[in-house]
């Protein structure tokens, strides 16, 4: 799984017009998942998300997590971080998981985020939407559950 994390002041996912998810301060998550990607994958990403001190403390210092600062989470499907771009110009997604088994992992990994106790929102996987963000520093970060990086 790979996942890019945007600390935002807020962050809105609307499908035909409407909003489906909608956070204020805390993480965007844009989730790839591979087709070899397991629970194993979710569960280092998600310890690494809610525990990554990338928020400020009151010296202005990267001190504190997602938890610490009880921020909130809007989670993306984004089969497109799963690209291989290596030949040519267009890219290839064959290694992006299935709906049957992307669906199931990436409900799995907003139900651990969640048992944080955070605000867990969401898009409607598969569908087009149209994601807005205030990115906060910036700062974003990409993480790959393979390489644990």
């Amino acid at each position: 799984m790979k996942v890019v994390a945007q600390r935002v002041n807020g962050a809105s996912v609307r499908v035909n017009g409407e909003t489906v998810g909608e956070i204020g301060y805390g993480l965007l998550l844009l989730i790839g998942i591979d087709e070899e990607d397991t629970q194993e994958d979710a569960d280092w990403l998600v310890k690494k998300i809610l525990n990554l001190r990338i928020f400020g403390d009151d010296d202005g210092k990267l001190n504190l997590s997602v938890i610490d600062k009880n921020g909130e989470i809007l989670c993306i499907s984004q089969f497109t971080l799963i690209a291989d771009y290596k030949k040519g110009n267009r890219p290839s997604f064959i290694r992006a998981a299935k709906p049957e088994l992307a669906v199931p992992l990436f409900e799995y990994f907003k139900t651990e985020l969640g048992k944080s106790s955070l605000k867990i929102e969401s898009g409607i996987f598969g569908a087009d939407m149209k994601v807005s963000l205030l990115n906060d520093g910036p700062v974003t970060l990409v993480l790959d559950s393979k390489t644990r990086a």
